[in-house]
């Protein structure tokens, strides 16, 4: 539960199109229903040179550490730019609980449009697991570089529309993500929900089941700076609403 929920914010969270400044950073804290406060998220964008680096770092908080092993996650991306539009050429997993540790890394060969993956497992620092393999589908994005890239994606943020995406990341649902930008009359409960104004809306739908719904939809507030100000993954069955706010 607390991995899924840290993971989709934390991931999903972060949108920003401020990708004329070379190093731009946020935080944001997760809160959980009846729970509180469950984690934290800080995001780093860093680019130079034709080539850019994100990297995330999302932590358990409170209850939810004491319920994850104070589990901790690091995802990093990096690649080169093309006309403004982040490629990636690297993306890379570390999932951190009890005396566990988790490696996923996917390397794209854009020239040959694959993708392939190491997967590594360590318990108390020994490596007991490690399994190779070419996805089987191909994606110039992974999660990280796509929710960046959106800005230039999506053109006309105010126009009802719904856009399916690619990413590497996402092999649950075959790389698939989707972003809804609602219609003029939806607006006013976006805010709402989020309780914050903002320069655009967007709901975007993570193909996989979370708890007893079909698939998460998460709820976004983009400010002006293109920065993601709230995300909501609402109405879950028992809990209530997971809600993530920008800290600064």
């Amino acid at each position: 539960m607390v991995k899924t929920i840290i993971t989709v914010l934390g991931l999903m969270g972060m949108l920003s199109s401020l990708l004329s400044a070379e190093t731009l950073r946020a935080s944001y804290d997760v809160s959980y229903g009846i729970f509180g406060e469950i984690g934290t998220a800080k995001a780093q964008l860093q680019k130079g040179d034709g080539r850019y680096h994100i990297d995330i770092r999302l932590a358990a908080t409170g209850l939810a550490a004491t319920l994850s092993g104070n589990r901790k996650e690091f995802h990093h991306s990096e690649g080169h730019m093309e006309q403004g539009v982040l490629v990636s050429d690297l993306y890379r997993v570390i999932r951190e609980y009890r005396n566990t540790r988790v490696v996923k890394e996917y390397r794209i060969d854009h020239k040959h449009k694959k993708v392939k993956k190491l997967y590594r497992k360590y318990k108390k620092g020994t490596l007991v697991d490690t399994q190779k393999k070419v996805l089987d589908f191909y994606a110039s994005n992974d999660l990280l570089s796509l929710y960046f890239n959106l800005d230039k994606l999506i053109p006309d943020k105010h126009k009802e529309g719904t856009y399916v995406f690619s990413a590497v990341g996402a092999e649950k649902q075959q790389g698939r993500v989707t972003v809804i930008l609602p219609p003029a009359s939806k607006i006013a409960q976006y805010r709402h929900d989020l309780h914050v104004d903002a320069a655009w809306y967007a709901t975007a739908i993570i193909h996989q089941k979370i708890f007893m719904s079909k698939e998460g939809r998460l709820e976004l507030a983009v400010g002006k700076d293109g920065i993601t100000r709230a995300a909501l993954l609402k109405d879950l069955i028992l809990f209530g609403d997971i809600y993530a706010f920008r800290k600064e």
